[in-house]
C-alpha cells in the first residue's frame, strides 16, 4: 500500500450520476464521441464556486498551501495561490510556487517522449532494452520483447513499486534498475502493476536514443520551449527555487515540516518540481494536441497511444461499473456526461500531493498543488471543480471520500506496528553472536554491530543507522521512518540460520518480494 509515489485512485466507490435536471444529449460524429451538452455558463460559474471549495477543503484539511490554475480554450482562465509554503515561517502561497508535483511527473514524461516519437528518435513501440543494452530483467522474454510504451503502462510484470524500498535506502538510479532483476515478474502485458522505476527505465530509453541525460533532455525538448522556467527534473533546482513550497507531513492530521524528500533516483516517474502557471503551459500543450505559440512540439497522432487506453488499471467490481484504464503515463476514462477524462494524481507521505485532470473534448484542465502528504485536498478540489462545470452543483462530498481512500498511505508498515512491547523481552547476554556483515545481492550489505545501547543495523550505500530493540529470542524490532514506512512503522529483524548452517538476518517490511534475508558471508 505504501509506494513511493500514488498515481491513481480506484474509483470504483465513486461511481456517480448527474443530478436529475433534464439532460441534451449532443451527438457526436460517431455515438462514442456522443456527450451531454453544458448549460451556458457553466464555466464562470464553475469558476466563481472555486475559492470558496478550496478554502473549505484546505479548513477541513489542515493542507498548509495550495495553488490551482484552470485552462480553457488555450487560455489560463484562473491562478491562485493559497495558505503558506511553510508552516512555521508563513510565506504565503503564489501562482509561481514551485512545489514538488510527484506522480504529476508521469504524464509529464510522457509527453516529452511524444516529442521524442515527432522528432524520430523514438517509437511507442521500439523495445526498451534496444536503447539500453545493459538492462537485465528475471524474465529474458520480457527484457528482449518490452516496449517503451509497456514500461509507461506499467504492464511489463515488473511487480507493484518494485524498485522503491531500494531508493528509500538511497540507492542511486542506475544502481536501483540493475538491481530490479532481483525480482521476480508478473505476466507480461497482462498485469497492470504501478511501478515508478518501470516508468524510470521508458523515459530512460527514451533520453538514451536522444543521446541526452532525461534532465536534460526533458529542459531542451519542452521546458524551454515552453517557457516553464520554474519547472524541473532536478531535485537542487527544487530546493534552490526561492518561492519554494516545504513539504509538510500528515500523519497526525497536523501538518509538520519534518523531513526533506529526495527523488532524483525516480525523476521522470515522481522528481518534477513546477508551480501552476507552468502546469497550466503544459496543460494547453496537451489540450491543443502539441502546439503552443504556433510551435508544433509534437502532432496530435505522436501523444495519442499515450492518452489512449493501454491497459485496465482496476477493474469494476460489477458488470454494469466502469473500469478504471491507463494510457502511457496518464489515467484514462469517462466522466457521467460522456467525456474522455485525463488526469493523474502524485503523492509523497512525506508532503506532498497533486492532481490535474483534462476534458480534452472541452478544452478544459486544472491543476491542483499542495505542500502536505495525501488527505485527499487536490482530488477533492478538482472533482468539485469538475462536477460544477459538468452538472452545475458537486455530486458528492468528495473530500469525504478522497480523505477515507488516503488513509491506506498513512498505516504503518511492518509486522510488529501497533502491536504492545511483550511485556519480558530477553535479555540476550551475548549481543555479540549477532554482530557481522551480512549480504544481500538486492539491498546490499547489512552490517550490525553491538554498542553501548544494544545493537544497530546499518543499511544504504551512506549508511542508515537503525537501533534494534529486543523482541523475543532472535527477534529484535527496528523502527523505520521512509516514504514507505510513515509513522508508527516497526518492523521485526529476525536472526537465524540457513540450509548449510550460515547466520541469516530477515527484515519484515522489507520482505514484500520475498528478497529481504541477508545472509553471513554472502558476497557483497
Amino acid at each position: 500500500m505504501h509506494i513511493v509515489s500514488l498515481c491513481r485512485f480506484t474509483f470504483a466507490a465513486f461511481v456517480i450520476s448527474a443530478p436529475a435536471s433534464a439532460q441534451t444529449l449532443l451527438p457526436g460524429p460517431f455515438p462514442g464521441a456522443d456527450v451531454v451538452e453544458i448549460e451556458a455558463g457553466r464555466l464562470d460559474a464553475a469558476l466563481a464556486a472555486l475559492p470558496a471549495q478550496i478554502e473549505e477543503t484546505m479548513e477541513r484539511s489542515n493542507v498548509p498551501g495550495i495553488a490551482v490554475a484552470v485552462v480553457h480554450d488555450g487560455e489560463v482562465v484562473y491562478a491562485e495561490g493559497f495558505g503558506v509554503r511553510n508552516i512555521e515561517t508563513g510565506e504565503p502561497i503564489t501562482p509561481d510556487t514551485v512545489f514538488m508535483a510527484a506522480s504529476l511527473s508521469k504524464s509529464v514524461t510522457a509527453s516529452v517522449a511524444a516529442i521524442a516519437v515527432a522528432k524520430g528518435q523514438i517509437g511507442w513501440d521500439d523495445v526498451a532494452s534496444d536503447h539500453l543494452p545493459a538492462l537485465q530483467l528475471s524474465d529474458s522474454y520480457i527484457r528482449d520483447h518490452a516496449t517503451i510504451g509497456d514500461f509507461f503502462a506499467h504492464r511489463t510484470g515488473l511487480p507493484h513499486a518494485a524498485g522503491d524500498d531500494l531508493e528509500d535506502l538511497g540507492l542511486d538510479r542506475d544502481t536501483v534498475i540493475a538491481r530490479l532483476v532481483a525480482h521476480q515478474m508478473n505476466r507480461f502485458r497482462r498485469d497492470y502493476a504501478y511501478a515508478n522505476f518501470g516508468t524510470t527505465i521508458g523515459a530512460e530509453a527514451v533520453a538514451a536514443a536522444a543521446g541526452m541525460a532525461w534532465e536534460d533532455l526533458a529542459d531542451a525538448s519542452l521546458f524551454e520551449p515552453l517557457g516553464m522556467t520554474s519547472t524541473s527534473y532536478r531535485n537542487a533546482d527544487y530546493m534552490a527555487a526561492e518561492n519554494r513550497a516545504l513539504i509538510h507531513a500528515m500523519e497526525t492530521g497536523e501538518p509538520l515540516a519534518l523531513f526533506e524528500r529526495n527523488p532524483d533516483p525516480q525523476a521522470p516517474a515522481g522528481g518534477l518540481s513546477s508551480s501552476v502557471l507552468d502546469m497550466a503551459k503544459w496543460l494547453n500543450l496537451i489540450l491543443t494536441g502539441g502546439v503552443s505559440d504556433d510551435i508544433e512540439l509534437f502532432g496530435p497522432g505522436d501523444l495519442l497511444p499515450a492518452v489512449q487506453p493501454q491497459i485496465v488499471s482496476s477493474p469494476s467490481p460489477m458488470a454494469g461499473g466502469r473500469t478504471d484504464t491507463y494510457g502511457y503515463g496518464f489515467n484514462v476514462g469517462v466522466t457521467p456526461t460522456g467525456r474522455v477524462t485525463l488526469s493523474h494524481s502524485g503523492a509523497f507521505v512525506l508532503g506532498a500531493a497533486a492532481r490535474f485532470v483534462m476534458l480534452p473534448g472541452d478544452d478544459l484542465g486544472i491543476v491542483v498543488l499542495t505542500n502536505a502528504g495525501p488527505v485527499g485536498a487536490a482530488e477533492a478540489i478538482a472533482a468539485d471543480f469538475m462536477d460544477h462545470y459538468q452538472f452545475g452543483e458537486a455530486s458528492r462530498d468528495w473530500y469525504a471520500g478522497f480523505n477515507g481512500l488516503m488513509a491506506g498511505y498513512m498505516v504503518p508498515a511492518g509486522d510488529l506496528a501497533g502491536l504492545p512491547a511483550p511485556a519480558n523481552a530477553p535479555e540476550n547476554a551475548d549481543l555479540s553472536s549477532y554482530a557481522g556483515v551480512y549480504g544481500n545481492a538486492y539491498f546490499g550489505p547489512l552490517t550490525i554491530s553491538e554498542e553501548v545501547d544494544g545493537l544497530v543495523a546499518e543499511l544504504g550505500p551512506e549508511p542508515m543507522r537503525f537501533p534494534l530493540e529486543p523482541w523475543s529470542e532472535g527477534v529484535f524490532a527496528m523502527s523505520p521512518r521512509s516514504e514507505n514506512a510513515p509513522a508508527g512503522s516497526l518492523s521485526s529483524v529476525t536472526f537465524g540460520e540457513d540450509a548449510n548452517g550460515n547466520r541469516t538476518v530477515r527484515i519484515d517490511h522489507l520482505d514484500r518480494d520475498g528478497l529481504a534475508t541477508w545472509t553471513e558471508g554472502l558476497a557483497q
